[in-house]
């Protein structure tokens, strides 16, 4: 995540706030974005803790700026009952896929390690991770939901897209966010707007920072 920063080392999307970019309605709802509170509605609290595990070792976060609320997005989403509108076979739908996937790793963490997911050191967390994205975990916990299925189609889906759904980390790579109503021109390949962010690499730091200063 430091690399990405470092990419746009002085751009900050909220610049944008009152600014041709945004509207009212763009406003409204990174307000609500940004306001979410790191409190579970949908989950209980055990697994709302597993979440906060999971999504640290998925998406690592710099310390050196508050986190994006990972876990609190993808408790907000399924609280709110929004769903992508299609699921891949023999998966549950969101919500209990959830629950069945958080019982499912929790109960490989107690058999293997003898603690819960949450509880374990970082590298036997990453284990188990590693271990469900390739299919390798078979508790009796997962049912008919295969583990690799699970991780790929909803679990790490969800954490990576509700990271990026957070200004914060539109900040890191330069995103100038919805940009309703001035909208997006310049759509190819290593093209952007005037008003974008610009990447600072190859030698040219300065120009990116005066040219990240004046987006609006």
């Amino acid at each position: 995540m430091h690399e990405r920063r470092d990419r746009y080392p002085d751009y900050d999307v909220l610049a944008k706030w009152s600014g041709p970019s945004w509207n009212d309605k763009t406003r409204e709802v990174i307000t609500r974005r940004l306001s979410i509170a790191p409190e579970p509605r949908f989950f209980t609290r055990d697994e709302y803790e597993t979440v906060v595990a999971i999504a640290s070792r998925i998406v690592p976060q710099p310390s050196d700026r508050p986190p994006v609320p990972i876990a609190a997005l993808v408790d907000r989403k399924l609280h709110d009952r929004i769903m992508d509108g299609f699921r891949v076979p023999d998966m549950p739908r969101d919500g209990e896929a959830w629950r069945l996937g958080l019982k499912a790793l929790n109960a490989e963490a107690s058999a293997a390690y003898g603690k819960r997911f949450a509880q374990l050191p970082e590298a036997l967390q990453d284990k188990l991770l590693r271990a469900a994205q390739c299919g390798e975990l078979k508790a009796a916990e997962w049912g008919g939901l295969r583990c690799d299925v699970f991780f790929k189609a909803r679990m790490g889906r969800d954490i990576v897209f509700a990271y990026y759904a957070h200004p914060t980390a539109w900040s890191e790579i330069g995103w100038g966010g919805p940009a309703s109503p001035r909208g997006y021109v310049r759509l190819g390949i290593d093209e952007r707007d005037p008003w974008e962010a610009a990447e600072a690499k190859d030698g040219n730091d300065a120009t990116a920072r005066r040219s990240n200063r004046r987006v609006r």
